[in-house]
């Protein structure tokens, strides 16, 4: 089958299957007389297993490894299972500093009168309880 052909069988765009191709992680089965790429099912499977790593967060070097270590029969699953347990672990880091970013925002978003007065802590805590600076005049301008 052809770029869009297993595109629309695996549900990756035909831009992302020949960027795939383009960094070796993915090899069309084999390419026509004009040299345009061919696709059989294993490619498609391949494809498919590539978009459902990148949905679950894998980077590309994790799926390039978890690639392999899909088309090696032989592996131990232990490689598999420390890859993933290294993602989690990754997931967990960052949903924890994102808890924490929207428990400040929540907190400082509490505090503020949202009303016509112009202090506000959210601002206050974005510039460090700073003032913003006057904007410095021009050499020779003079200000009316």
């Amino acid at each position: 089958m052809n770029v869009g052909q297993a595109s629309r069988a695996s549900g990756v765009t035909a831009k992302m299957i020949r960027y795939y191709d383009e960094i070796g992680l993915v090899r069309p089965s084999s390419r026509t007389d004009s040299n345009y790429r061919e696709y059989d099912e294993r490619e498609v499977n391949e494809l498919r297993f590539i978009k459902r790593a990148r949905s679950l967060g894998f980077s590309m070097e994790e799926i390039t490894v978890l690639l392999s270590l899909w088309r090696d029969r032989g592996r131990p699953s232990r490689e598999v299972k420390a890859i993933a347990d290294r993602h989690v672990a990754d997931l967990d880091a960052r949903i924890a500093e994102m808890q924490a970013m929207a428990d400040t925002l929540r907190h400082l978003s509490h505090c503020c009168a949202g009303d016509e007065r112009p202090e506000c802590p959210i601002l206050e805590d974005l510039t460090g309880g700073q003032e913003p600076s006057q904007p410095k005049q021009k050499a020779g301008s003079r200000r009316r």
